[in-house]
């Protein structure tokens, strides 16, 4: 037996006898009363029920065991949930218990994991970093106050389309949306634009970003096998590494710059951008916030921002062309509201029902990360007469619940007049519509997406008409899936901005 062979036999033998002795602990326990659940093949459990669409394939598990559901993926034990009622139970009724997270393990190449508030666990590290988020990023009030930042951000946007427009040139709106959100939220952070929409950057980033998304989303060994985790068997922790270092050296470059300006106020004055905010943490004696702590949190604004508010115009756009009597009402509202001379403005846009409308039709059916991101239980629970054991993985499959035919009606088709007679909001209230989740784990960054997206649907509806590019009908516009964390377009959407009246 040569050494390779008899490294892959030992390995092997260790990871069977540590799963044996896992699965054999669990069954040991008579306390057990999990949700039901589909039976497994012994060592992996599920892990092969989840395919290359888990959100459809635990959607069509739970018809048969439940909206409260048992799956075993290898040692993680995890709960699903795939309605309202439920997703009320764990979400509101035992939100504290139900706010912890499983660190993945391709995140733990993070040098300081706990600086992400996507991973950091419920305690006073992670109230400071949501304090900074809701008081320094996400209040109505710096908001306000960041209005001309998002019009000139629009305008370019703009510029660039009329460019396609004189060309005849179809554009990607998915690309083009991510330019316009990313240079926003590098400006709040920075005070500079990042990206030109000419040039091909925007492009890497968005790639870099959804490489990050994709590696999230991916069903990793190393998480359901914790004997693996020093061999990384897929890559993934190497991949993220790679993905974090290029990131890092940008934000570290800027970073810098700011320590050198700081030490020179006279020449330098305050921008008093995130960055600069951040700094004065770091340098108040009574914050438990470090300089380690800042590249995570950039990270995690940096990839959720862009990436959840672009997706969501993508999607938009698409089913708007894919259903051209939508498109045409909406862009009637605008013209009626607003008119065509006129730039849309942020407080135009609660004069825009029907536009709220399709956006909230849009997150229904394309919620931005259909599993939020996972839950962890911090104790066992009994929920609907069913034991979550402590530290089991919990789901919430959004996806499933906006599709749910118990709670929508017709529950397929893209229909925003459901939306205009109704309250049903997705500030995370009402639980059938949870796009950005609920409760203490709910998105911070609600308020700018929100603000965002509307924005620039509005002016992207008020400034052209739009049509497909020749060969491709509304009929046959792909719109398949792609799982990473996020729910991207397996195409890339490309359209074309052209005169009024001109598509029909």
């Amino acid at each position: 037996m040569d050494l390779c062979n008899f490294l892959l036999y030992a390995i092997s033998s260790y990871v069977f006898i540590h799963v044996l002795v896992v699965f054999a602990l669990k069954s040991s326990s008579s306390k057990t009363n999990l949700p039901p659940g589909p039976k497994g093949l012994p060592l992996v459990g599920n892990l092969l029920m989840l395919g290359n669409r888990p959100h459809e394939s635990l959607a069509n598990l739970s018809k048969t065991h439940g909206p409260l559901m048992t799956l075993h993926l290898g040692c993680l034990t995890t709960v699903v949930v795939s309605s309202a009622e439920m997703t009320r139970e764990v979400l509101q009724k035992n939100d504290h218990t139900f706010s912890g997270r499983i660190v993945i393990d391709a995140a733990t190449t993070l040098s300081h994991p706990e600086g992400s508030m996507v991973f950091a666990q419920l305690g006073p590290h992670w109230r400071t970093l949501r304090r900074i988020c809701n008081t320094q990023m996400f209040n109505p009030a710096k908001l306000d106050a960041l209005q001309g930042l998002r019009r000139r951000q629009i305008k370019q946007m703009i510029e660039h389309l009329h460019e396609s427009y004189a060309a005849a040139r179809a554009i990607d709106v998915g690309r083009c949306a991510f330019t316009t959100v990313l240079n926003l939220i590098w400006n709040m952070m920075f005070s500079v634009d990042l990206v030109d929409h000419k040039l091909g950057l925007a492009q890497e980033l968005k790639d870099l970003v959804w490489e990050l998304m994709k590696i999230g989303g991916t069903p990793n060994l190393a998480d359901y096998f914790p004997v693996l985790k020093p061999i990384d068997p897929q890559g993934l922790r190497r991949r993220t590494f790679k993905c974090f270092t290029k990131l890092h050296a940008i934000f570290d470059d800027k970073i810098n710059q700011r320590l050198q300006s700081r030490s020179s106020p006279s020449q330098f004055p305050r921008t008093n951008d995130l960055l600069d905010v951040l700094l004065d943490y770091c340098e108040d004696n009574g914050s438990d916030f470090r300089h380690e702590h800042i590249k995570p949190l950039f990270l995690d604004i940096f990839t959720a921002g862009t990436e959840t508010s672009s997706t969501t115009i993508e999607w938009t756009m698409a089913e708007l062309l894919r259903n051209r009597h939508v498109l045409a009402k909406a862009q009637s509202e605008i013209n009626e509201i607003i008119g065509r001379e006129q730039a849309v403005d942020e407080s135009d846009i609660a004069r825009l029902p029907y536009l709220q409308a399709v956006v909230k039709e849009t997150l229904r059916l394309h919620p931005p990360v259909p599993f939020l991101i996972p839950h962890r239980a911090d104790a066992t629970v009994e929920l609907a007469g069913f034991t979550v054991p402590k530290h089991s993985q919990v789901l919430i499959n959004t996806w499933a619940i906006g599709r749910d035919g118990h709670v929508w009606e017709d529950p397929l088709s893209f229909s925003p007049e459901r939306f205009l007679e109704s309250r049903v909001d997705f500030r995370g209230h009402d639980f059938q519509f949870i796009p950005f989740g609920a409760g203490r784990r709910i998105c911070p960054g609600m308020p700018l997406a929100d603000r965002v997206v509307h924005l620039i649907l509005a002016s992207f509806l008020q400034s052209f008409d739009w049509k497909l590019p020749e060969g491709v009908t509304p009929e046959c516009l792909d719109m398949q899936e792609k799982l990473g964390i996020t729910l991207n377009k397996v195409t890339p959407l490309l359209a074309i901005p052209c005169k009024f009246g001109s598509t029909t």
